[in-house]
């Protein structure tokens, strides 16, 4: 059975205007979603800013309420569940960040940012065991407990990206969504973190949505990756598969921009006319025919299904074989 599966999941935000604040259109952010996450498994997910990723990863946590679908974890569908019902799910399933700084209390120490999970769990009967939790999720994470006194201010973007990773860790989650954790860091300690999850997945089985825009990143990390544009995915496929061989006109334009080391590559650049369609008010059809080099007609009328191309290999494409 799938740790998670996501069924049809739309989140629309309504778009008000006037004096009575009239809902005039909707925000269609994501917009009929589904794949599934199997347990131990790293999911990339990759499309550009503003195609719904992070409200993707958000609405799987409940930090975000949508619209419509199911949201299956562990068996159980938390789609509709209130905050209190969510509460013992919230162990299973966790989050990391974008911004390692906007996601840390700056009034809070380390002790009380990890800590904080454990005492509402009620995961350590006292403050010895407390203690030593914290010190070996800090040890865990490449940090010592000589830093649990400290603020947040006190430490470098990498490792305040750390004791978020410890936070996630704190109530030994099944799955944990990474929103970009690296897209704010170094190139060197990019690899840092990226080498810390994996070793962590390892150690504790646990399975991730890592949220991307690099997809170099994404392949090296991952072993399946979804593209997604304008709120609909439009490719899932083995990591190897959707990077050696993209099906769908888009992702082949994502992978022709990144850059190569080979300088006597043949690769040629994919230059995608205009803009990404406004959400509120998305074309008929295929989202992608205004941009798409290979458009006919019938991807101005007809929404293509996400579909087998080849074993294991699925895209949201007409003439993709």
């Amino acid at each position: 059975m799938s740790l998670l599966e996501v069924k049809n999941l739309k989140v629309h935000f309504p778009v008000k205007h006037g004096l009575f604040s009239r809902v005039r259109a909707h925000v269609k952010a994501v917009d009929d979603v589904s794949f599934e996450i199997e347990p131990g498994e790293t999911l990339g997910l990759v499309g550009e800013s503003g195609c719904g990723k992070t409200t993707l990863g958000r609405a799987i946590v409940k930090l975000t309420e949508p619209t419509s679908g199911n949201i299956l974890f562990d068996g159980n569908d938390i789609a509709d569940m209130s905050g209190a019902e969510m509460h013992s799910v919230r162990r299973g399933l966790q989050m990391i960040f974008q911004d390692p700084v906007g996601s840390l209390n700056p009034r809070m120490t380390v002790e009380e940012i990890i800590g904080e999970a454990s005492d509402i769990h009620r995961l350590a009967p006292d403050s010895v065991s407390r203690g030593n939790r914290i010190r070996k999720l800090l040890e865990s994470v490449g940090l010592n407990e000589t830093h649990a006194a400290r603020y947040p201010h006190e430490f470098s973007g990498g490792q305040r990206q750390r004791i978020g990773i410890a936070r996630a860790l704190a109530v030994e989650p099944k799955l944990i969504v990474c929103d970009e954790p690296v897209s704010a860091l170094d190139v060197s300690v990019q690899a840092q973190i990226i080498n810390l999850l994996q070793d962590l997945q390892a150690q504790h089985g646990l399975a991730f949505l890592f949220i991307a825009h690099d997809l170099a990143v994404v392949k090296h990390i991952s072993q399946r990756v979804m593209v997604m544009y304008l709120g609909k995915i439009v490719e899932l496929g083995s990591s190897s598969a959707v990077v050696e061989e993209p099906k769908h006109p888009y992702t082949q334009a994502l992978i022709s921009a990144v850059p190569v080391v080979d300088p006597d590559s043949k690769r040629q650049r994919i230059v995608l006319p205009g803009d990404v369609p406004s959400p509120i008010h998305p074309p008929g059809g295929c989202p992608f025919h205004p941009r798409c080099p290979i458009a006919q007609d019938r991807c101005k009328a007809e929404v293509p299904a996400l579909r087998e191309i080849t074993p294991g290999h699925w895209g949201a494409c007409h003439f993709a074989k």
